[in-house]
């Protein structure tokens, strides 16, 4: 979808030759003298338009308004939510009508981030997947391709940063969701290694696929046991994106690539069984991520690790009770077949560990049982470094994609001994969610390291099914801040001083 920033007060909205416009009016709005302003006076006290967030009015053919279709769209204080359920319920509003383009303007001055918020909420509500559709099933369908975001002060540097931004992340947000959405026959574990390489042409980024043979040769026995039940040749991918100096340790993001998990021998029940072709969420996000990353350009490096394979029940399927041994040298005991993200991601974690990084942050649709404590609203976030973990809550917070920071006390992983082996892959059903990271934990004691199970986040299912590209905004927002505060200059020892002094509670 194409996004264009243009400066544009009521008055000029009001005379754009558009087929649709979307004005967003928060409280407290002053009307001018222009037509637009006219229209929301006299919506608003007569009682048809409320500015609470969400509260719509459509209209047609108003006297001095060019538009063919007018929605006054309220966004309450506009607070970044409020911009976002907004934008969300205009968009709905707007969907069958022909237009192939529409305005969108504030009806007052925004902040840059509230301008950002109104871009991801447009691109979010406009997608559609059309990957493995026919054309006749589009034929009463308008695709829309282009949106004029209008704001009055969008020639300001932060407006124009916040527009760009958004920009970027909603086409990372975008190509995520479409990998994640795609059926596993049109998204196996080659297919994301083309989507990688792909990728890899960018600029300030290269990409290696490595094969069967490579990965047997690296001893990744925890991912090929995972692997050889399908006759789909595993891929390992390695992304990397260069935005600092090559010393700068990298950030690295490991994604889940299971391309459908049938749960291998121990079969899961076939109801619903279609959405584990969401079981890649966590590696479609890592793609989304690189996608973002060659639009922003942000001073950091970043290397994305992705284990991809299917987990299916063929007569050379691994079996509960086998023993494997992982990358790292630990042995591993296969008490559930359907536990096998982990056992994917375990080698990943290990292989990281060439890289130095400066933190190490997997992203997994892990388990059912953090979808059940946190359900669809914040990812699961579990952390062995206190400082990541405080920073990828408040990205999520500043990115409107939560996350919600979970335990890993030591007892957890009590449940996860095993008589045969270093450790069992699963640990039983209480506090499924915990023992699952407390076995990634293992793997990971080289580096700083967070987890995040995107399990209830990653994809909606009911009438509304399909992936939401969670949680590339808050992995893009947690990386662009890492880089901000790498190229900030040290402050002076005095001036640390003052700030402190400032920053203590006056009693």
């Amino acid at each position: 979808m194409d996004f264009q920033l243009k400066s544009m007060r009521l008055a000029t909205a009001a005379a754009a030759k558009t087929p649709a416009l979307i004005v967003l009016v928060a409280d407290g709005f002053e009307p001018g003298g222009d037509a637009l302003s006219a229209l929301i006076r006299r919506a608003s006290g007569s009682g048809d338009f409320k500015t609470e967030a969400g509260a719509l009015l459509a209209s047609y053919g108003s006297a001095g308004i060019e538009a063919g279709r007018v929605v006054l769209a309220g966004i309450g204080d506009g607070h970044l939510a409020h911009v976002r359920k907004g934008v969300a319920a205009a968009l709905g509003a707007l969907k069958g009508s022909p237009a192939t383009t529409l305005t969108l303007c504030f009806a007052q001055p925004a902040a840059p981030a509230a301008l950002g918020a109104a871009v991801l909420a447009a691109s979010d509500a406009a997608y559609i997947y059309t990957a493995t559709k026919s054309k006749e099933t589009f034929k009463d369908h308008v695709d829309l391709r282009q949106v004029v975001v209008g704001e009055p002060d969008a020639t300001a540097t932060a407006a124009r940063g916040a527009f760009e931004y958004a920009v970027s992340i909603a086409e990372g947000v975008r190509l995520a969701r479409e990998w994640a959405n795609r059926p596993a026959n049109h998204a196996t574990p080659a297919m994301l290694g083309e989507a990688a390489r792909a990728l890899g042409k960018l600029p300030r980024m290269d990409c290696e696929v490595l094969g069967p043979k490579e990965v047997a040769k690296l001893g990744m026995g925890a991912f090929q046991a995972v692997a050889q039940g399908s006759g789909q040749a595993l891929r390992f991918i390695v992304l990397r994106y260069r935005g600092a100096a090559k010393a700068e340790a990298p950030v690295v993001l490991v994604g889940k690539g299971i391309t459908f998990d049938s749960g291998g021998i121990s079969l899961k029940p076939g109801l619903e069984m279609d959405e584990m072709k969401f079981d890649m969420s966590g590696a479609a996000s890592v793609l989304g991520v690189f996608r973002a990353l060659a639009g922003l350009r942000p001073r950091i490096n970043v290397v994305g690790l992705i284990p991809a394979c299917e987990n299916l029940p063929d007569g050379h399927a691994v079996k509960p009770g086998d023993v494997v041994t992982s990358m790292s040298g630990q042995t591993i005991e296969i008490l559930n077949t359907d536990a096998e993200g982990r056992l994917i991601l375990c080698d990943a974690l290990t292989y990281a560990e060439r890289f130095s990084p400066r933190a190490v942050i997997d992203i997994a649709t892990l388990t059912g049982a953090c979808a059940i404590a946190l359900g669809g609203v914040r990812s699961g976030l579990f952390s062995t470094d206190d400082a990541l973990a405080q920073a990828l809550l408040a990205a999520g917070e500043r990115g409107l994609d939560p996350c919600w920071r979970m335990p890993l006390d030591d007892e957890y992983a009590e449940g996860l001994k095993s008589n045969f082996a270093d450790v069992a892959n699963v640990g039983g059903r209480p506090a499924g969610a915990v023992t699952a990271a407390k076995f990634l934990q293992r793997f990971a004691s080289a580096y700083p390291w967070a987890h995040l199970d995107i399990a209830g986040t990653a994809w909606k299912s009911g009438a509304v099914k399909g992936a939401t590209g969670r949680p590339v905004g808050l992995l893009m927002q947690y990386l662009l801040e890492q880089a901000a505060h790498a190229a900030a200059p040290p402050q002076p020892a005095a001036q640390r001083k003052t700030a402190r002094a400032a920053a203590k509670p006056r009693r």
